[in-house]
């Protein structure tokens, strides 16, 4: 077993079934997405820059759908939040399967991709 298939099936309820329902949507989106576990959570990548991670942030009770380049989308995507005063990253927080607008979570992810992969460098936007 892969250690990101092992890291989703350690995790408690509801966040199993959060985590695992978005991943499916991610890889059914995005084909060409990389799922890989590094800093001990699963992260997409497309190629090899980081476009977004699943994460329990200790004291929370949701699941943080980070994307790193999120802060680009979220005048369209209202549903990015920065609750932790994050230079560039965004998430949609979810706290049910219920809470994720499948629909929009897909443009996002269409949107991300493009993005990461027109960018030059991994983790930093580029400047214009």
């Amino acid at each position: 077993m892969k250690p990101v298939e092992q890291y989703f099936l350690e995790q408690k309820e509801p966040y199993q079934s959060i985590m695992l329902y978005v991943r499916n949507v991610i890889l059914r989106t995005i084909p060409e997405v990389i799922e890989r576990y590094s800093y001990r959570i699963p992260f997409y990548n497309i190629g090899k820059k980081p476009m977004l991670y699943l994460n329990i942030l200790k004291g929370t009770d949701y699941v943080d759908v980070a994307f790193v380049h999120g802060v680009v989308f979220e005048e369209d995507f209202p549903m990015l939040k920065n609750d932790n005063n994050r230079q560039q990253v965004r998430s949609i927080q979810l706290k049910r399967i219920e809470d994720l607008d499948e629909q929009k979570f897909v443009t996002l992810l269409k949107r991300a991709a493009l993005q990461t992969e027109a960018n030059k460098r991994s983790w930093f936007l580029d400047q214009s």
